[in-house]
């Protein structure tokens, strides 16, 4: 096991979490512009317990994938020791669970305590803990107990100091790391002058490093002006959001770039890996700000892709030369796994290069279906579906089983669903049994339903309540998906599903 040096709060210039700019483009940015620390935007706990952790080998990332198939939150080697992971929570048990998933990709967990919109605040997350200390201290002792990577937390100041100063002392007791502390009230916004005597008073009265923020509006312009922060709140350290959220390079001792350069170091990152545009677009219109008007400002929002926002910016060649590469190593991925698996050695499966194409079949019939018939009119088990997902492109295969052969076709498809129809597939083709289509003439499974649906209005009529049958529960509709399944390796539901 290799044993990494716990994360150090002291002495450092930190990157604030932020909604829709701490994605890791901006993380890895400020790191090269100086930043000890960087912390990503908050992230909900209920949100991240259904993602799944998925190594991205082209990008060379590890994606926290959403069931629909939205990434949560990617982070890469690069940042492995300094990332600190910000969630939202208002549930001990959630926490710990989320963190456990998180913890061997990042340098430390944070516990949003400070955040006063109501997204947040609504869910009993956020500056809504503020007022619920049992509930605060509930949580970072869970934490800090069930996790091995130290345990922090980004507050707000209360309205009296003794308060505030209570409030810090008991989370202190409970074992964190460092505590970063906004100094203003959950109800002031940034326009409000920041409280350095609040965070001042909290330095002083605990141990462990105090991380001020609040300072981009009052006092930091540039990063000589971050040490003055620090020293206006005797903090251990300094954690700096919209001052770096509109130049990143506010890090640099040697002074900062001009604008032109960092957004054009945004957009290598935003493209090397893959960052969907309309938040690349977000940050870049934070950092352009008044110049949103200009002829390059105007192209930026006029932008709808990565591509377009690359022309905004004359950056068109690095986007090709990019995607190109990043395209040519997906395929030599790909194809190295293709030959892996045309290699394995598995005389107990029968593969068939298939796939369903609904469109070739009635509406709502399905190859699923007319194996499951089939089986029942010989007697056997119902088909038993078994299905994987490849984490280099989250592409799907089944495997079905059948009076105890395996059957699956050797091509990878986009959804669970797929995958099991074209298992299905090979199974009937195999057997020498219809399979449904279009082509094959007259369908018994459609007439099936007519005499039933026949039978069931006449019963109907004469006043007869009868249970509906089956097939009339199911959603055989391949068109909907439901997202929810993607993840679970066995088939659920109706067999037919």
């Amino acid at each position: 096991m290799t044993v990494n040096t716990p994360l150090c709060f002291r002495g450092k210039n930190i990157l604030a979490p932020m909604v829709r700019v701490g994605t890791l483009p901006m993380r890895l940015l400020a790191l090269d512009y100086g930043a000890d620390i960087v912390y990503c935007e908050e992230l909900i706990d209920i949100k991240m317990l259904q993602c799944k952790r998925v190594i991205n080998e082209v990008l060379e990332t590890v994606d926290f994938v959403a069931p629909n198939e939205r990434v949560v939150f990617r982070t890469c080697e690069r940042e492995r020791h300094c990332v600190v992971f910000q969630m939202g929570s208002a549930d001990a048990e959630r926490a710990l669970a989320v963190a456990k998933l998180v913890e061997s990709d990042v340098a430390g967990i944070d516990i949003n305590m400070g955040c006063p919109k109501e997204y947040s605040t609504k869910g009993g997350m956020g500056a809504a803990l503020l007022s619920d200390p049992d509930k605060i201290e509930s949580i970072l002792t869970t934490l800090v107990k069930g996790i091995c990577k130290p345990v922090t937390c980004k507050i707000r100041i209360l309205p009296s100091v003794e308060d505030t100063v209570n409030l810090v002392k008991r989370i202190e007791k409970t074992g964190i790391a460092a505590i970063a502390v906004h100094g203003r009230k959950k109800e002031e916004r940034p326009q409000h002058p920041v409280h350095c005597d609040v965070i001042k008073a909290i330095s002083e009265a605990v141990s462990i490093p105090v991380i001020a923020n609040g300072g981009s509006h009052d006092f930091i312009k540039e990063y000589m002006d971050i040490e003055t922060f620090r020293k206006a709140t005797d903090a251990s350290s300094v954690m700096i959001a919209r001052a770096a959220m509109w130049n990143p390079s506010i890090f640099r001792k040697e002074g900062p770039f001009p604008l032109k350069e960092v957004m054009q170091d945004y957009i290598k990152y935003a493209v090397r890996y893959d960052n969907h545009y309309t938040n690349t677009k977000y940050c870049l219109c934070q950092m352009l700000r008044e110049q949103l008007e200009t002829t390059q400002g105007k192209k930026l929002h006029a932008a709808q892709s990565t591509q377009e926002i690359c022309e905004a910016f004359e950056m068109a060649d690095f986007y090709e030369e990019t995607t190109a590469v990043l395209e040519a190593k997906k395929t030599s991925l790909e194809t190295k796994i293709q030959d892996e698996d045309d290699q394995i050695e598995d005389p107990d499966v029968i593969k068939m290069a298939v796939r369903f194409d609904k469109r070739e079949y009635p509406p709502q019939i399905t190859p699923k279906m007319y194996l499951l018939e089939w089986c029942r009119k010989e007697k056997h088990p119902q088909p038993v579906y078994e299905t994987v997902q490849r984490p280099l492109d989250r592409l799907f295969c089944s495997v079905v089983t059948v009076a105890d052969q395996k059957y699956r076709s050797t091509l990878w498809d986009k959804s669970k669903k797929l995958a099991e129809q074209a298992a299905a597939i090979v199974c009937l083709r195999t057997l020498g049994v219809p399979e449904g289509k279009l082509c094959e003439g007259e369908n018994h499974l459609i007439n099936k339903r007519k005499r039933e649906d026949l039978e069931h209005l006449n019963n109907r009529d004469h006043g007869k309540d009868i249970a509906e049958p089956s097939h009339k529960k199911a959603n055989f509709t391949e068109e909907t998906s439901d997202m929810n399944e993607l993840f679970l390796i066995p088939a659920e539901g109706d067999p037919c599903a």
